[in-house]
């Protein structure tokens, strides 16, 4: 029973940081999913896949798994590199390159 720490990313649907602000402690699948030979349906009997425990930080998550006995590993959030703009940048004088219609 392993467990993966780590901190969401946006979506790509997301222009906010809604729900990338808490841990997450996930556990990795014991079994493997299998398909279900009547309908067609990608089931597991792995029932921890369906767990998610959101934690405010690192530490608290990490906490908790030690406490319980839980293996864990910690993958460490990328800095997006976001470059604020604003509507007025498009047509100042001192812009590099054209403006085109």
């Amino acid at each position: 029973m392993t467990a993966k720490i780590y901190k969401p990313a946006r979506t790509a649907m997301q222009s906010g940081s809604a729900k990338t602000k808490n841990w997450l402690l996930e556990f990795e699948p014991e079994e493997p999913r299998s398909v279900e030979p009547l309908m067609g349906w990608t089931s597991s009997g792995d029932m921890k896949q369906q767990i998610k425990l959101r934690f405010a930080t690192k530490d608290e998550a990490i906490a908790y798994a030690e406490r319980n006995g839980i293996a864990y590993q910690v993958y460490e959030p990328h800095d997006a590199a976001t470059k604020v703009l604003s509507y007025s940048d498009n047509f100042k004088v001192s812009r590099i390159g054209q403006w085109t219609h």
